[in-house]
């Protein structure tokens, strides 16, 4: 009896003590494993923004929609002032049109590309930037058709209004490209103003139909195209309906700097202009 009362009590004491020394055992292997799981784990590395060449002219509106674009995109994007460039032999050896933008990829069939909208496209695949370019059909079906009846109807009769006072080239074909007197010149420059309207209350009534922008709650890559195309209009004091002037300003603070800064250039070399139409009058 003695034997068995001294080997029962020494294994429930000894059951204690190897409980009690597990426990700090534990505690010390729960503290160790974060740092030993912090240094066995490999850094995450920051994820780097995608490069981008761009040729571009500072002035231009078609410019500003891939510039700010770019930004807005989240894009590394080193930029090319091609003025008084664009029909070098090195740029027309890249570039046959001598068209600004121009970006420059090597995915590309022929290393570049031009067009403001088909650059917007080709970024927004390549990257999946659905918020830009939604991939659903029917929705990026409604991006497209604003973007292409704003190159088609509403922006030959922007340029129409607005090139003149901005010192730029006339197409050829057009009236204010030709040797017309000034009193016609005028005329047709007044009536591509009286132009606007239409085109511009379809984008408001049609495409946006209630919404924030073309794209939804996000401006898309048809907004972009479509407020910087506006920003021309103040060269010749267009009064925007008041759905417009709310429209611009609501990307312009959806966007942020992205938007601001190559808005900024435009808006600089509108301001020349006048000044010096002011000056001379």
């Amino acid at each position: 009896m003695p034997k068995t009362v001294t080997k029962s009590a020494g294994k429930s004491a000894a059951k204690p003590a190897a409980k009690a020394a597990a426990k700090p055992a534990v505690k010390a292997a729960a503290k160790a494993s974060p740092k030993a799981a912090a240094k066995s784990a490999p850094k995450a590395k920051a994820a780097k923004k995608p490069a981008l060449k761009i040729s571009m002219l500072k002035p231009s509106v078609n410019n500003m929609t891939v510039r700010v674009f770019a930004r807005a995109a989240g894009f590394d994007a080193a930029e090319t002032d091609a003025w008084g460039h664009t029909r070098s032999p090195d740029y027309m050896a890249r570039n046959p049109a001598h068209l600004t933008p121009m970006i420059e990829d090597k995915g590309l069939p022929r290393g570049v590309l031009w067009e403001s909208c088909a650059i917007m496209q080709y970024l927004a695949n390549k990257h999946g930037l659905e918020k830009f370019y939604p991939k659903a059909p029917a929705k990026r079906a409604m991006v497209d058709s604003a973007m292409f009846y704003l190159i088609g109807t509403l922006y030959p009769y922007v340029a129409r209004a607005t090139y003149p006072a901005l010192n730029f080239p006339q197409y050829a074909g057009e009236v204010g490209h030709s040797d017309a007197h000034p009193d016609k010149k005028s005329e047709a420059q007044k009536a591509a103003m009286a132009a606007i309207a239409e085109p511009l209350e379809v984008f408001h009534s049609f495409f946006r139909d209630g919404k924030p922008f073309i794209g939804g709650k996000h401006p898309s890559i048809a907004d972009i195209r479509l407020a910087s195309t506006l920003e021309f209009l103040a060269v010749i004091d267009y009064a925007l309906p008041k759905w417009a002037k709310e429209y611009v300003a609501a990307i312009e603070k959806k966007l942020g700097k992205a938007y601001a800064e190559p808005a900024g250039d435009v808006r600089g070399y509108i301001a020349y202009v006048k000044s010096q139409a002011s000056a001379q009058s």
